[in-house]
């Protein structure tokens, strides 16, 4: 006990500055560039296009080259602006939704076993680690992003920050609504053996390819 009560008074040093960030100063090519070489050094891929129409097309160049017949999409605001049903029925992809089944236990089912690539928006995505994040809800389930082989993510250009400050300050800060689940996710699922050999694809998908929009 007087060991505890001698800590109380023991002065607390000053908690030293954090450094300047260099992404901070960085104009929005140099973030994309920053963004981009991140993403690749964890082995993601980032398509740049100029809108939704480049999206599309970016799109359906993934699912050809990889021969998907299947996606589960997400209908977030960024996935829903695409019209996913329409481009699937042109392209003779079946477009599933969380919608389309009567319970969790279908949507599951079809999510691991039914389709070869999930598709989704995102909310934000960190320049300095090539990371994307999402904040779950009914229209943005986790499974969309975590049990197919491949994730394919929507990003609109203006979702680009510097820094994962600026989605702590924007999500968690004073007076926000802090939402119930959200997921930072920096490219394809990598795990080790007891030897320390990588390899990919056990707890999420092998690949990751971003759709970066603007």
């Amino acid at each position: 006990m007087r060991k505890l009560k001698a800590a109380e008074k023991t002065a607390v040093s000053p908690r030293l500055d954090m450094p300047a960030l260099t992404e901070l100063s960085l104009n929005e090519e140099e973030l994309i560039a920053k963004f981009t070489r991140e993403v690749t050094a964890q082995t993601g891929v980032v398509h740049r296009v100029q809108d939704n129409r480049g999206a599309i097309a970016r799109l359906t160049e993934i699912v050809q080259s990889e021969k998907i017949t299947g996606v589960m999409a997400s209908t977030d605001d960024v996935v829903r602006s695409l019209d996913l049903p329409a481009w699937g029925r042109k392209n003779r992809t079946n477009v599933f939704n969380p919608g389309d089944f009567k319970d969790r236990s279908c949507f599951k089912n079809a999510v691991f076993g039914e389709v070869q690539a999930g598709i989704t928006g995102v909310d934000f995505a960190v320049a300095e680690s090539g990371t994307i994040g999402l904040i779950h809800s009914q229209d943005q389930p986790r499974l969309i992003s975590l049990a197919p082989i491949l994730h394919i993510a929507i990003v609109p250009i203006e979702r680009l920050v510097p820094v994962y400050e600026n989605v702590t300050e924007t999500l968690f800060g004073k007076g926000k609504n802090t939402p119930r689940h959200f997921t930072y996710i920096t490219g394809p699922s990598m795990t080790a053996d007891i030897q320390a050999t990588p390899f990919k694809g056990m707890h999420g998908p092998r690949k990751v390819e971003i759709i970066l929009i603007g």
